[in-house]
């Protein structure tokens, strides 16, 4: 099962070319964790075109995301995984691991569409002991949302620096009419952690290393939080999360945000239950086109940057028919890629580029994928050309604590304690300053196991 699986995958290649691939194959099992109806329906709707293509079913299977884990454990127990399983970052270590995964399979996979068709960093966050272990499929990024109009109006450089937004606060900051930023200092809100990680990121900050706990660099963490307090003194009062955010920035009354692609189609007024109101139409296209978005940014001390990112991935298991299994991912990721998008476009970036064929196919198409709720319309339409490249730019360089290092599950440990969204907004609020933040998060990061 872990040997190479070249001359198998060629031969059942060869096979499909003929039409008989299917003939003799065992219905694949696939579980997803996209299990809304909508969402279903279009995955049934990729299986049926690969029977149509292959004569090999699938049975499409939906497992709820937070009892992903361990049904996957009970079934590899039992011998009876899936062949496929659709997937989120935290499993692609543990399962590889564990065994559950067949990376050997996934590396092949990778082989066979071009590796250099994926986006680097996604790859990067895909990848055990120097092995793809689960095939990248689709991902987002948070982004910084900010008004590019006001920008352009004041000779302000897009916010891809810490400087560069710290020069946009200075210059647009004029409360209560414009806050310069809205940022995020709810110490129990998840939206906290994943900003300030971003934000750490982006200056080349990250709490493990190989070996556990890595203290945190006090030169390049005092620059982050003396950034993060400019754009926190720059934001309205109180404890703000998400929601404050997307509400004053689609009032018109924010220069910047940070929040995730799914504020996309909100922006462009097609989901009644969040309209913008930043003027008397909640249908309104014209936030949108206000808007720019930037996905890596960089701090001083790391001047390449980064981008938070969530990957989703199809895993193949080694209790799999393997070659039939390759031969589903493949398809899910070439000639059915753009339904495998078409799912939710608005959080689902195409880590493929393209093909041999043409590089850019399937971020063109993309963009051509109606989003929406109650109203639909393609992103290439809501955005221009610079803004929906810069949205799949952050695939680049997408990045998280703890995955290179194969140590995420410390990672979230360490993020899901809320300690340094804590000392965080205690610095914010001046209990101490930033060295002595620096080594009270050192001091009680250092406890956690």
């Amino acid at each position: 099962m872990f040997g190479r699986k070249l001359i198998a995958a060629t031969t059942m290649a060869s096979a499909l070319v003929l039409g008989l691939g299917g003939a003799n194959a065992e219905t694949l099992r696939f579980w997803t964790i996209e299990e809304q109806p909508e969402r279903l329906a279009k995955q049934e709707e990729m299986a049926a075109a690969f029977k149509e293509k292959t004569g090999i079913d699938v049975d499409v299977i939906p497992v709820t995301e937070k009892d992903l884990g361990t049904r996957a454990t009970a079934a590899f127990a039992a011998g009876d995984l899936p062949d496929v399983i659709y997937h989120t970052l935290q499993y692609v270590g543990p399962w590889s691991e564990a065994g559950i995964l067949d990376t050997e399979a996934a590396a092949d996979v990778m082989e066979a569409l071009g590796t250099d068709t994926f986006a680097p960093g996604a790859v990067n966050m895909s990848t055990v002991d120097g092995e793809v272990a689960s095939v990248p499929s689709d991902g987002w990024t948070q982004m910084i949302v900010y008004r590019k109009d006001l920008f352009e109006e004041n000779g302000l450089e897009a916010p891809t620096t810490y400087a560069a937004i710290e020069a946009a606060v200075e210059k647009l900051h004029n409360p209560p009419e414009m806050f310069g930023f809205v940022a995020a200092t709810k110490i129990d809100e998840n939206f906290m952690s994943q900003v300030l990680e971003h934000v750490l990121l982006a200056n080349g900050i990250t709490p493990v290393g190989p070996d556990g706990f890595l203290p945190l660099d006090e030169t390049k963490t005092v620059e982050a939080l003396e950034f993060y307090k400019t754009i926190a003194d720059a934001s309205p009062p109180g404890d703000l999360f998400w929601k404050q955010s997307r509400e004053v920035y689609f009032a018109g009354k924010a220069a910047m945000i940070i929040w995730s692609p799914f504020i996309l189609d909100e922006l462009a007024g097609l989901r009644d239950s969040a309209p913008p109101t930043i003027n008397d139409d909640p249908t309104s296209a014209a936030l949108a086109g206000m808007t720019g978005v930037v996905t890596t940014f960089s701090g001083p001390s790391n001047p390449d940057g980064a981008a938070w990112g969530d990957i989703r991935y199809f895993g193949i298991t080694n209790d799999a028919d393997t070659d039939a299994a390759m031969e589903f991912v493949k398809f899910s990721m070439d000639e059915g890629y753009l339904t495998t998008l078409s799912i939710a476009p608005e959080g689902k970036f195409p880590i493929r580029r393209g093909n041999a064929d043409d590089a850019t196919k399937f971020v063109k198409g993309w963009a051509e994928l109606p989003v929406g709720v109650d109203r639909k319309a393609p992103l290439g339409e809501l955005y221009d050309e610079v803004t929906i490249n810069s949205i799949v730019e952050g695939l680049e360089t997408a990045s998280r604590w703890g995955v290179e290092e194969g140590q995420l599950s410390l990672a979230s440990k360490i993020i899901n304690s809320q300690i340094l969204n804590r000392l965080v907004r205690e610095f914010i609020d001046g209990e101490r300053d930033a060295k002595a933040t620096v080594a009270a998060l050192n001091e009680q990061l250092a406890e956690i196991q």
